[in-house]
């Protein structure tokens, strides 16, 4: 499609510096663009034509190969080095395939021939700004991408979510290739892949996501390796799957632990030789991918009852990442508040204002089994519902407002019963811990099955209460502290 002498609106008043030695060539370049609504500006050598390049920034150079006082091609290796985004179509003599084909190698975006076809010109000039503007909101979207997904979007001041964003930067910036993050339902484990992926110099390639609970198994397979065509009765192409278009970036496996047996052999495979095959094919395919997943599910506990291959969970699990629950950094839930206020008076074009000291009291106490998540959307709720003012109570969902604090379960058996005078939740897990670490006889693993969770949440906790020491014979009425001392 040609648009001979118009030129859209988006390209008009653009400024294109015209560079040729010959008079007549430059009048009549600048009359052709002229009358389709750019700007021009003039250079008859390479002098005056770094000149202008450096005080105007044009937005596109047309570019003579032959000029009095040096080569074309090393103009346009100087203005390609001061700007590598502005497009540069070079213009060569008739028969001068030599000079155009080291032009295109250099970075020229185009070059065309003399006597010069105005109609081509304008036409080079138009798909020029066009890809020009593309790799322009491309980048634009990658920043935006990097900013929205940064580290420190991990909303917290706590010491433990600010140990895990340490962490994450650490990790981001590693060259590790099998990541596992941890953590109950809600906590961010999204959010912090996320981060793993934009903070780390994978950023500019891509970030791929799988939720192996979304998908059947059937269909997974495909999914993560593609197929050759004729692999199957309607492979009537070749797919490129997960692992091949995520090249030089990162794959995301939500909810790992619904992964079948026998993909999980495969997927082992991938992390250990950096190479998989379509299906139906039988040439392997190398790839550069780093592996991020997260479950909610103890995968420890998942290896000893059979559902998950030890030696695929041991691959995963070199660099761990726990995120705690809610209820464990509560002194984070002001700040998430105030962010998720400001989040939705934008999204919702309101001027709420945080709630005031009797329904945060109500947040702050509240057990919040949903973690991040059930907060940000009893927030929503309320914003939706709330016109003006401060965030009411009543607005809270009732399960927050109605919560007085009873046992959520940490001792089914009725062996914390609480008295009416009330009871210290922190020292009910402490003593909880420790009793579990006792009943285990300093076993760690099966501790934290007693309590149905993670081994590293385990130790996460023990650090947070201070259990640093163990004496062998201990009972469950033995008081102190607690860990097995290594011999």
């Amino acid at each position: 499609m040609f648009w001979g002498p118009q030129v859209r609106d988006g390209m008009r008043g653009k400024t294109v510096l015209v560079v040729d030695d010959e008079n007549l060539v430059r009048w009549s370049i600048r009359q052709k663009l002229q009358s389709a609504g750019y700007q021009v500006l003039e250079a008859g050598n390479a002098a005056s034509a770094i000149t202008l390049f450096k005080e105007n920034m044009p937005d596109l150079v047309t570019l003579d190969v032959r000029l009095p006082d040096t080569n074309g091609l090393k103009v346009l290796l100087e203005m390609k080095g001061m700007s590598p985004a502005t497009p540069i179509i070079m213009i060569t003599a008739y028969g001068a395939v030599d000079d155009a084909v080291k032009a295109l190698q250099i970075g020229a975006y185009d070059y065309l021939e003399k006597p010069i076809n105005f109609e081509r010109l304008l036409h080079s000039l138009g798909n020029a700004f066009e890809t020009s503007e593309l790799r322009t909101e491309v980048e634009r979207s990658k920043q935006e991408q990097e900013d929205t997904y940064s580290v420190d979007r991990i909303i917290g001041k706590s010491k433990v979510i600010q140990e895990v964003k340490a962490l994450v930067c650490k990790v981001a910036d590693s060259e590790a290739n099998t990541i596992l993050i941890q953590g109950e339902s809600g906590t961010g484990k999204d959010l912090v892949a996320k981060a793993l992926h934009y903070q780390s110099r994978r950023r500019r390639q891509p970030f791929m996501v799988l939720n192996c609970a979304a998908i059947p198994e059937q269909l997974l397979e495909n999914e993560l390796f593609g197929h050759e065509r004729g692999a199957f009765t309607d492979a009537k192409t070749m797919k490129k799957g997960l692992f091949e278009l995520a090249d030089g970036g990162a794959v995301f496996f939500d909810e790992i632990s619904e992964m079948q047996l026998n993909l999980q052999s495969k997927l082992l495979r991938v992390l250990e030789e950096q190479t998989f095959r379509r299906i139906g094919g039988v040439k392997d395919i190398h790839t550069d991918v780093r592996i991020i997943c997260a479950s909610n599910k103890d995968l420890e506990k998942m290896v000893s009852e059979g559902h998950f291959r030890e030696d695929l969970f041991y691959r995963l699990s070199v660099i761990p990442i726990t995120l705690p629950p809610l209820r464990d950094r509560k002194d984070d839930i002001s700040l998430l508040v105030d962010h998720f206020v400001a989040e939705y008076n934008a999204r919702f074009r309101k001027s709420i204002k945080r709630p005031t000291s009797k329904p945060m009291k109500m947040l702050e106490n509240y057990d919040w089994p949903g973690n991040v998540r059930e907060l940000r959307n009893a927030i929503e709720r309320a914003m939706i519902l709330q016109d003006e003012g401060h965030i009411d109570e009543d607005l809270l969902p009732v399960r927050i407002s109605e919560f007085k604090g009873e046992s959520t379960g940490l001792a089914p058996n009725g062996i914390v019963p609480i008295p009416s005078q009330g009871i210290n939740l922190y020292e009910v897990e402490r003593e909880l811990i420790r009793q579990a670490l006792i009943k285990a006889g300093g076993n760690q693993t099966q501790a934290s099955r007693l309590l149905s969770i993670t081994r590293d949440t385990l130790r996460y906790k023990m650090k947070k209460y201070g259990l640093r020491r163990y004496r062998k014979g201990a009972s469950l009425s033995t008081s102190g502290q607690y860990l097995v001392e290594k011999r």
